[in-house]
């Protein structure tokens, strides 16, 4: 497994499975299939309300928590100095582990700087090696960045060959801040990766599928990606990508695949704040 090195110095796996959207009772299965084809990164989040089944396989699995690198999240609901810091504890109980690999604040809303502090509490007291945020997009990325002391090691955004968030790059890169791709494969609002004829042209070279051609792609550029399947099968098959390298030529062909630069959700609408704080705040 190919890894990067965060600003901090821990590694982490370019690649992991993800969890968004597997039911709780599901969880501990899809987990248990993942590591057995060989994952070692796991990504979960307190508003998936898995993190319980997550917790339940690495506990089962017999492999050496010093292996996995394990990622959670802060809610919205839990944002705030003490309310975080009570929400971290809890996530610990939950995953029954001593320690996360990476915390992250989940959506830019509510209490951030206070949860930050909480965050950055946990961190020193070596309950989390490494902090960031997810769904930060470049000006309020820009306005937190630039007021809090540990600045955040990754931020994770939707991130795809069609969504390719290159506007932001440069400025994760002023903060030493690694891109981690949610939906790397689709959805939200993106279809026809899997399905594409020129990811599926180039992956005939190799011998790999298009969604293979798709997160190699991803994670030639740096960007670690988390997939998600319900299907062992399939969790194999898009583990199974650092046997091959994409030509320059090949890279930039995909690059031009670029839609929706920032994504398909506007995270600045409004309304769409709205729904989110008053339903789940």
């Amino acid at each position: 497994m190919e890894t990067i090195k965060l600003s901090n110095d821990v590694e982490m796996p370019l690649l992991g499975y993800g969890v968004f959207l597997v039911p709780p009772q599901e969880a501990e299965r899809c987990v248990s299939d993942a590591l057995s084809v060989g994952y070692r990164l796991i990504d979960t989040a307190q508003a998936y309300f898995n993190e319980e089944g997550v917790g339940a396989a690495i506990k089962k699995s017999g492999i050496k928590r010093d292996d996995i690198f394990l990622v959670t999240k802060v809610w919205i609901s839990n944002a705030g100095e003490q309310r975080a810091a009570e929400s971290i504890d809890q996530s610990l109980s939950k995953l029954q582990t001593d320690y996360i690999d990476l915390l992250l604040i989940h959506q830019a809303y509510g209490d951030v700087f206070g949860s930050w502090r909480a965050i950055e509490k946990a961190y020193r007291d070596g309950k989390v090696r490494a902090i960031g945020v997810s769904n930060f997009q470049a000006a309020r990325f820009f306005d937190f960045a630039h007021y809090v002391d540990v600045k955040p090691m990754v931020n994770q955004l939707q991130c795809n060959v069609m969504i390719q968030q290159t506007g932001i790059r440069p400025l994760l890169n002023e903060y030493g801040t690694e891109m981690m791709a949610w939906g790397p494969l689709g959805g939200q609002g993106v279809d026809g990766i899997v399905k594409s004829e020129q990811l599926a042209a180039i992956g005939t070279r190799y011998g790999k599928t298009a969604a293979q051609v798709a997160l190699r792609w991803l994670t030639q550029r740096g960007i670690v990606a988390i997939p998600k399947s319900a299907h062992k099968e399939r969790m194999a098959q898009n583990l199974d990508i650092f046997d091959f390298t994409l030509t320059g030529q090949e890279m930039a062909q995909i690059t031009a695949m670029n839609q929706h630069d920032e994504g398909t959700i506007n995270f600045q609408d409004p309304q769409f704040v709205k729904h989110l704080i008053k339903t789940y705040g």
